[in-house]
């Protein structure tokens, strides 16, 4: 059983940063895929970011903006949010799974209860 644990959101001004950390306990890290989803209230769950054998993965909207990496060490990844906007706001939630196809949230098993980021204009 891997059980993750969000940190890192909160309320922040455009323009400004945050870094959100996963922390997983349980089964080998280093096995799986991790990914990043965030959803905002009455809207579909998004994509944002994956890494996969240290390979990043990036939705649309953090393209250029966000960072993912990970550190087999601490079993933590972290998702390094740079010029956020009014529409970054949502719920962030990380993942881990054997997914093949990282933007497609069904192909993750364990998934964190979420961290609430908020940017204000």
């Amino acid at each position: 059983q891997v059980q993750l644990v969000e940190s890192g959101g909160g309320l922040v001004q455009a323009g400004g940063s945050l870094r959100l950390a996963c922390l997983s306990s349980g089964r080998a890290f280093n096995t799986y895929v991790w990914g990043w989803f965030r959803q905002a209230p009455g809207a579909e769950r998004e994509f944002v970011a994956a890494i996969s054998y240290g390979s990043p993965y990036y939705g649309d909207s953090a393209k250029g903006r966000f960072t993912i990496a990970r550190d087999d060490a601490k079993n933590t990844m972290y998702l390094q949010m740079n010029r956020l906007r009014p529409e970054d706001t949502a719920v962030y939630r990380c993942a881990a799974g054997a997914a093949s196809s990282v933007q497609r949230p069904s192909e993750y098993t364990y998934w964190g209860q979420g961290t609430q980021v908020t940017v204000s204009s």
